[in-house]
């Protein structure tokens, strides 16, 4: 997804270049925030990116600010009211998977302490391992939406070229790609 080259030549739209230049590659500050890049990469499966962020702001607010504690506890009536709301991703099975994945993201805390933590532990996997450990603890994570939530969340490097000014404001963050 690096959209370094078109942002260098002024090509992006508005709500990609803000994506870009403050969200993609640099790390989270909490593990809502990571989730919440999961939800994203979910929802984005099979469609455009345009469309997740255009839809992002209520999609957040449909999946409670990305709460994993809060999705964990969604029933059928709140399902049904994603799948109503015109602003979300309406599939049924993405939705499954994300409620099923913040009940995990949960467990994990409980035995980690943090999202984050558990990450960390694991990041120097390459991404064939990443994808291994993912696919043994999620739904709806293969290899794409591996790549991506881990590229944007700066377990993996690739979000940004080093031509890209953008490069070394991530690197300045402490990306773990970069340890």
């Amino acid at each position: 997804m690096s959209y370094c080259l078109d942002v260098n030549r002024g090509k992006l739209k508005c709500h990609h270049k803000y994506y870009h230049d403050n969200i993609y590659g640099f790390p989270c500050k909490n593990d809502n925030e990571i989730f919440g890049r999961l939800v994203l990469e979910i929802n984005q499966a099979g469609l455009s990116w345009d469309t997740i962020l255009k839809k992002e702001k209520t999609i957040k607010k449909a999946y409670k600010n990305y709460s994993f504690n809060e999705i964990a506890k969604f029933d059928e009536y709140d399902i049904k009211k994603i799948l109503n709301n015109k602003g979300t991703i309406r599939m049924r099975r993405k939705v499954i998977a994300i409620i099923y994945n913040a009940k995990k993201v949960v467990s994990i805390t409980e035995k980690h302490n943090s999202f984050k933590s558990y990450l960390d532990k694991h990041h120097a996997l390459n991404l064939s391992g990443w994808v291994s450990l993912f696919k043994n603890e999620f739904k709806f994570v293969g290899n794409e939406v591996c790549k991506e939530f881990l590229t944007s969340t700066g377990y993996l490097k690739g979000a940004h070229k080093k031509s890209c000014p953008i490069y070394k404001k991530v690197v300045k963050e402490k990306p773990m790609w970069n340890y």
